[in-house]
């Protein structure tokens, strides 16, 4: 009887301990014709992360194209239609019909440089900001001083209607004068992850040449999108 107990006791032991592990986090490659990019995507935005890892699956973004890129600003990916788009074509319009609710986590996720987000159409049209289906940006940004920084907190407690004054926090502040990205868009965009690898393809794609509606004058197409261990 004691040893049945002794065994129970072992088990169970054994599958909470399984159970309290942590998971890691998914990390993703992101393969271009200008080199990779590491991402993780974050288990905080559960929606995002589990709608872009089904997409990775289905391989939908092997073919598409970085349509949209702003120097110091950020790059964009993921309108379908640009897998089959002319030269020509203005793109960014495009998706699968539906959105993905926001899990905006403002201010613990913040468009620092490598920052990844969900484009989304804007608040006269989509109030409750829902994110594209598919559609993504990752930051490229500048760094800002902290008068700068000053003046964007205000901007943002009144475009989020804070009650209570907005500030940055010491670590964040940090980050966005020496290492950059784009506070103007915090707390107003889902992002569900961030780069760990790669800032220097995000670099070289960020400083291409662009033309109409800044779609790169040369292709700028994402090869293989797959998910990675470390």
């Amino acid at each position: 009887m004691k040893r049945i107990i002794l065994l129970t006791l072992i088990a169970l032991t054994a599958i909470m301990g399984f159970a309290a592990k942590p998971q890691r986090p998914k990390m993703v490659k992101i393969e271009t014709t200008l080199g990779t990019i590491k991402v993780m995507l974050y288990d905080e935005t559960p929606q995002h992360r589990d709608n872009f890892l089904k997409l990775v699956k289905e391989e939908f973004y092997e073919g598409v194209l970085f349509h949209r890129v702003i120097k110091d600003f950020m790059i964009q990916a993921g309108d379908p239609e640009s897998k089959t788009a002319d030269s020509l074509a203005q793109l960014g319009a495009g998706g699968l019909g539906y959105t993905v609710p926001a899990e905006i986590e403002f201010p613990k996720f913040y468009h620092k440089r490598g920052a990844l987000a969900a484009a989304r159409q804007g608040d006269m049209v989509n109030p409750e900001r829902k994110s594209s289906s598919c559609q993504f940006y990752i930051v490229q940004g500048k760094t800002f001083t902290d008068a700068e920084l000053d003046q964007m907190e205000k901007r943002l407690q009144y475009q989020l209607r804070m009650k209570e004054p907005f500030k940055y926090t010491e670590e964040q502040r940090v980050v966005y004068k020496t290492f950059g990205g784009t506070p103007h868009l915090d707390g107003q965009y889902t992002v569900f992850g961030e780069v760990v690898e790669g800032f220097d393809v995000l670099q070289k794609i960020s400083e291409v040449k662009t033309g109409r509606a800044d779609r790169p004058k040369e292709d700028i197409k994402i090869l293989k999108v797959k998910v990675c261990k470390k």
